[in-house]
């Protein structure tokens, strides 16, 4: 539920509500908006345009969400029954809209009934045997279980479908640890050219590929369209229909077309992959900071029961092609991508997750836009483990565009490390390091502290991720022109 301020605090909130649209994240927008009275006399008021005119941000922040009402008391249990049951149907927010002085009014008394989400039984059979049909006639197959199914908590019944199968499964960066790596049948991180080789050709050459959920083959996702996926050769399986081929099959609920493939007997053996091998911790103690010992130690630092939060950027593509232990939660904005997003998240996750050791790995440039929520964590009681990349500037953008020295990637010279005093975290643990002892020491302390943990982390200018080394040859196929 998010309760803002009409006009200025739904604008200043609109970016965050239309990243929870573009990643499928449920959320309740309730705008108190100035009263009837107010608007019926076109009242002169703040945070309007002095024109007595009260609808002009109404279409504005509708387009965040997949469905609005403006509410009064006539239309109120009408209305609300239509937008709960709308957002929960798409899993996208919903934008409601109160004048003042509706809050507290008697609402006209209306039959109603709630919206139970099911599948229809005749679509839903249909759809189940004509999946099944291609699996049967699939020489090879691998799934794609999709981030869509860790906001509906179908994980599990995810993982009880692909076991089901027997097939192997990927998952893009989008779906990082959505089932455990640990697993026999996980064939690996896709990511179009960058792949493993392995998980490469199970991909590529699989004959079908089973969406479970509707992945997101981005720019990001597929290394800047690096991928060769057939999509003739995709069964997608949404939240509300199954679509193979031209052939879309409606009101067929996810959760539902799950539990059917669970019960599926297949006839193949099951696949089994090679167990990952643990990625090697490499560099000296002595040794500056570079990419590769920084993120396969950041790895190795996470631990069962972690919630790991990646900041849109290179934190997002240096961690994930490192294999994780089961049991942890990664949150991570591919699709939407808007650079500071991570520390406000971290700060929501930390309090909604107590029990589990919150963890964020952003850098200084998504940092700076949002590193005040700092002080509510202080402030909360929470106690998150903080590692902040210094590389001296938007490297991600340096990295995707022809020249990287354009003065607009540099930043001003933020001495973070000093941020979590002063802005209130007087017990955290802090730090500053540039080489891989001083890096260990501190990331051993930031485990065994109680409170929070802040570690800044100083790197190379150019100094980056495969991934993102990568994506800077790929900047004709993610701009469309030879020049960003």
């Amino acid at each position: 539920m998010l309760s803002t301020t009409y006009a200025v605090g739904e604008l200043s909130a609109i970016n965050g509500v239309m990243g929870a649209k573009a990643e499928r994240s449920l959320v309740y927008h309730v705008v108190g908006m100035p009263s009837y009275q107010n608007q019926r006399v076109h009242r002169k008021l703040h945070h309007t345009f002095g024109d007595g005119v009260f609808g002009n941000f109404v279409n504005i922040s509708a387009q965040a969400a997949c469905c609005h009402a403006v509410i009064d008391p006539d239309n109120c249990m009408i209305e609300m029954e239509r937008v709960i049951s709308e957002a929960r149907r798409n899993n996208q927010p919903a934008y409601i809209v109160v004048p003042g002085d509706y809050a507290l009014a008697p609402v006209t008394p209306t039959e109603v009934r709630p919206v139970t989400l099911k599948s229809n039984p005749v679509s839903l059979e249909k759809a189940v045997a004509a999946i099944a049909e291609r699996v049967r006639a699939a020489k090879s197959m691998v799934a794609f279980p999709a981030f869509t199914l860790q906001r509906l908590r179908l994980q599990k019944e995810a993982r009880q479908a692909i076991e089901a199968l027997g097939c192997p499964f990927a998952t893009t960066t989008m779906e990082k640890c959505i089932i455990d790596e640990s697993h026999p049948q996980f064939a690996g991180l896709y990511a179009g050219a960058v792949s493993a080789e392995k998980t490469r050709q199970i991909v590529e050459d699989a004959e079908l590929v089973l969406d479970l959920g509707g992945i997101s083959l981005n720019d990001e996702t597929t290394a800047g369209f690096s991928g060769r996926l057939d999509p003739a050769r995709f069964v997608s399986i949404g939240l509300n229909d199954v679509r193979i081929g031209q052939q879309v099959f409606g009101n067929v609920r996810v959760a539902d077309v799950l539990a059917a493939l669970a019960k599926f007997k297949s006839p193949a053996v099951p696949y089994r992959g090679t167990p990952e091998q643990a990625q090697r911790v490499n560099g000296k103690a002595a040794d500056k900071i570079t990419m590769d010992p920084l993120y396969s130690r950041y790895a190795e630092f996470i631990l069962p029961g972690d919630n790991v939060v990646l900041e849109s950027g290179s934190s997002s593509l240096g961690l994930p092609p490192m294999t994780l232990s089961d049991d942890v939660q990664v949150h991570i904005q591919m699709l939407w991508g808007s650079i500071g997003w991570a520390t406000g998240a971290a700060f929501g996750i930390a309090i909604a997750d107590p029990n589990r050791r919150t963890i964020l790995v952003t850098g200084e440039g998504s940092h700076q836009l949002t590193a005040n929520e700092i002080g509510n964590m202080g402030r909360y009681g929470a106690n998150p483990i903080i590692l902040v990349l210094n590389n001296d500037g938007y490297m991600v953008e340096r990295a995707l565009e022809p020249n990287p020295d354009w003065s607009y990637n540099d930043l001003a010279k933020w001495r973070y490390a000093d941020l979590p005093h002063a802005l209130g975290c007087a017990d955290w643990i802090t730090a500053r390091v540039e080489t891989i002892g001083e890096l260990d020491a501190a990331m051993k302390a930031a485990r065994e502290s109680k409170s929070g943990a802040y570690i800044e982390v100083i790197g190379g200018r150019m100094d980056m991720p495969k991934a993102l080394a990568f994506a800077h040859t790929r900047i004709k196929e993610l701009y469309g022109s030879d020049a960003a």
